[in-house]
């Protein structure tokens, strides 16, 4: 089968991509940019790329469109294939359908730690030698790639409570039918496309619908909202994480950890990673992965070998004894969490932290009011707000950062923040750059400016 993707770059639809080349399916697409690294992977899989929504593209003839949730109406690719009644998906949907099928299907979901967690996941089953498929929102250093068909008939998926289409309002999930479940937390976020919190507990419920009854659901103990969603109904088995059936304890300063089960020890985590949030990623995983029969302790093992994910805490590089760090955190908990996760690893080094709140909720300014807070572990704050495009912030950057008094720096010239940073970082620092984009390339030209300096 031939498919053409509309919106190939995104994370979810260019893995979408290789898993539907490795399947065997011809596919091309088209996106409004393409640039590496997302084109480069892409065109080493033999995938043809077209820049824009040409409603020329229709001559490719292709058996199935495949829809992005970046496409919308007026795209005049998409005006084209409605004119002329030409059969189209959405990504989700199409997941569901051909590649899902038959398949134990792991889905990890929660506001935060998605990536993470399905990371996890999957290398746990990789190194107990099931060969899983797998979808996740970044690229886990154990593999390289953040996407493959696998060699089993286990899949993990890094599963979205964003919407499906422009012609399906559903969250991604739902179209995932897992058999293994992760509810990691729950809290308020995409407010471009969600009024309240209610809203989302309601798709989540939506997901909980589609699990079957000897399924399981591994839920994070400590959060109401997700036990809210349970009291709606739950017809799979449950175990609670963080609270509950798998616990944390004994907690050294290396975050290493001791996991119990029901009370029984387990055997004791090291992980490379940091801070609570990644204690409770790494019980979600642990739990997750004996649903599918590998025990606790192997589980355990192979953590210990697990490398993280690009832009999560990832080390950029190092000059003059400044240490500089890539981390895709743009939600106020999830800054909060990354901040206080570096500062228990770095102790009474200075944390400069370089913020751009670019994601949909936090330019509507919906979470603008908890942003100062989220920093107050960092010693200097420089934010980011583009003056203009689709990037622009519609609220005051420097107002909001104003609490944080003369620690706070606002700027609308990525050039000026770069030179700002360069100018304040002193041997010993910690650089912790926090964004859901590429920042302008922004890591790297701090890190030459300090070398020129």
């Amino acid at each position: 089968m031939h498919i053409h993707i509309l919106g190939i770059c995104g994370t979810f639809m260019g893995g979408l991509a290789v898993i539907a080349r490795q399947a065997g399916h011809r596919v091309t697409g088209c996106d409004a940019q393409i640039y590496p690294p997302m084109s480069t992977q892409l065109r080493e899989q033999g995938i043809e790329l077209i820049e824009g929504y040409g409603a020329e593209q229709v001559s490719l003839k292709p058996d199935l469109f495949v829809i992005g949730n970046v496409v919308s109406r007026g795209n005049p690719l998409m005006e084209a294939i409605l004119d002329q009644g030409l059969p189209y998906i959405s990504g989700p949907q199409w997941f569901g359908e051909q590649v899902f099928a038959g398949k134990w299907v792991l889905a990890v979901a929660g506001t935060h730690g998605k990536t993470t967690t399905s990371s996890m996941l999957t290398w746990i089953l990789e190194d107990a030698g099931m060969q899983p498929g797998f979808l996740v929102g970044g690229v886990p250093a154990n593999f390289g790639i953040s996407a493959r068909l696998g060699g089993t008939d286990f899949f993990v998926i890094e599963a979205d409570e964003y919407d499906t289409a422009f012609f399906d309002k559903r969250s991604k999930f739902v179209h995932y039918r897992p058999r293994t479940a992760i509810l990691n937390n729950l809290e308020y976020d995409h407010a471009d496309i969600f009024p309240d919190l209610a809203a989302i507990q309601t798709q989540f419920h939506h997901l909980v619908r589609t699990i079957p009854g000897q399924g399981r659901i591994l839920v994070n103990g400590e959060e109401e909202s997700i036990a809210q969603v349970l009291e709606r109904g739950c017809w799979s088995e449950v175990e609670q994480f963080g609270a509950g059936d798998w616990q944390a304890t004994d907690i050294g300063g290396d975050d290493s950890f001791d996991v119990v089960f029901q009370g029984k020890p387990q055997g004791r985590v090291s992980l490379e990673l940091t801070g609570s949030h990644n204690r409770m990623n790494a019980l979600a995983a642990i739990a997750a992965a004996r649903h599918v029969g590998v025990l606790p302790e192997q589980a355990i093992a192979a953590l210990g070998r697990f490398r993280g994910v690009k832009r999560r805490m990832e080390l950029r590089g190092e000059v003059r004894g400044i240490r500089l760090y890539d981390d895709f955190a743009h939600h106020p908990t999830a800054i909060q969490t990354t901040v206080a996760g570096l500062r228990k690893r770095v102790g009474g080094a200075r944390i400069l932290a370089v913020l751009e709140p670019r994601s949909n909720t936090m330019k509507l300014g919906v979470m603008k009011a908890q942003l100062h807070s989220s920093l107050e572990q960092a010693d200097l704050v420089f934010g980011y707000g583009a003056a203009s495009g689709k990037d622009a912030l519609g609220w005051d950057l420097a107002e909001t950062l104003a609490p944080l008094g003369k620690h706070a720096t606002a700027f609308n010239d990525l050039g000026a923040l770069v030179q700002a940073v360069a100018a304040a970082a002193r041997p010993g620092d910690q650089i912790l750059v926090m964004s859901n984009g590429g920042f302008g390339g922004v890591h790297q030209k701090i890190l030459d400016a300090l070398a020129a300096a």
